[in-house]
């Protein structure tokens, strides 16, 4: 072998052993607090079934993954994801359990009901977020509205001009949003409060409500199937997802462009260490094209946030809820 060959032989090598490292390095190895057949759990506060539910799952097949163990979740439904969140405070700070929750049980719930027993702030942690979404108002396959004039001028035609809208936790944004419809159009709608978004959305096919106000990664498959119909979004552009509905701020009522967010929270105490991990992994998962793809699809706008920026939104979101719920005179219940 020639001199010159076989220094070309030894730089082909050298940047062969390079590649692998990084390919090594970017590989993520399993968690440095995961013991040995102890699972991470995921708090869901919302039942089987919903939007959040799939999200959860969706991410949780994906983390064990890349985290090198097994990830479970944990559906514990009921009171808007206030259940779920005493059981986060409850449990140890060590990195196995984890919560995954949008901005209602995390900048709402606080605000609206006086013990809920826990406090964001103090119990829990941001561990990393992953996206940003709206809600919508959606009616009924025997509701006859094709949009959301139809829908108000169907509303008025009823007795005395009242509707009950579903909503999937009561004091939660789809209440308020009912609340200021109400005014704005001068309906008399009532919320009614439900036990997540499965239930309400299993009753809305049933024709058992004429419409509902949730998330729209709650609706959109029904939606797609024809079986409801999405009529209006929050926020301040129109969906990917749903690009031919109209924004409430297009329709004539703004104040709802702030974006909710999606999110994982640990307790309070987590080893800074641990919540970095995870959100090494959080990372990775959402940089995956078909996760992406997959949540886009769902009705969600995608993006990483670090701990630090999921707690930045959430300080920010809090306050700006804080100021539209006492404006409504909506006393803690």
């Amino acid at each position: 072998m020639t001199s010159s060959r076989r220094q070309l032989l030894t730089g082909a090598l050298r940047a062969a052993g390079a590649v692998t490292a990084v390919a090594a390095s970017s590989a993520l190895a399993p968690l440095a607090w995961a013991q040995p057949g102890q699972a991470i759990r995921i708090l869901v506060g919302f039942p089987p079934g919903g939007g959040t539910d799939a999200i959860a799952r969706l991410l949780a097949d994906r983390l064990k993954d890349v985290l090198g163990t097994t990830v479970l979740v944990d559906n514990r439904p009921g009171a808007g994801g206030q259940i779920a969140a005493q059981q986060l405070k409850a449990a140890a700070a060590d990195g196995h359990t984890l919560f995954l929750t949008h901005d209602h049980t995390i900048s709402i719930l606080p605000q609206v009901v006086k013990n809920p027993g826990f406090d964001p702030a103090r119990d829990f942690v941001a561990a990393g977020g992953f996206a940003t979404f709206v809600n919508c108002l959606a009616v009924s396959p025997g509701t006859p509205a094709a949009s959301f004039a139809e829908y108000v001028d169907w509303v008025r035609r009823q007795q005395g001009g009242k509707s009950a809208v579903g909503i999937p936790a009561p004091a939660s944004t789809p209440e308020f949003l009912v609340r200021l419809l109400g005014q704005r159009y001068q309906l008399d709608l009532v919320a009614a409060p439900y036990r997540g978004s499965a239930p309400m959305i299993g009753d809305m096919l049933g024709n058992q409500i004429a419409a509902g106000i949730g998330s729209v990664q709650d609706f959109i498959e029904n939606h797609r199937a024809g079986k409801l119909r999405v009529l209006a979004v929050l926020g301040g552009r129109r969906q990917a997802a749903l690009p031919q509905v109209p924004t409430f701020a297009e329709l004539g009522l703004p104040g709802f462009e702030d974006t909710p967010y999606y999110g994982f929270y640990a307790p309070a105490g987590t080893p800074e260490a641990v919540l970095a991990r995870f959100a090494e992994a959080l990372s990775r998962v959402v940089a995956q094209s078909q996760v992406r793809e997959q949540l886009t699809a769902m009705g969600l706008t995608v993006g990483f946030m670090t701990p630090a920026q999921l707690a930045a939104r959430e300080r920010a979101y809090t306050a700006a809820w804080q100021r539209i719920i006492q404006d409504s005179g909506f006393k803690p219940q």
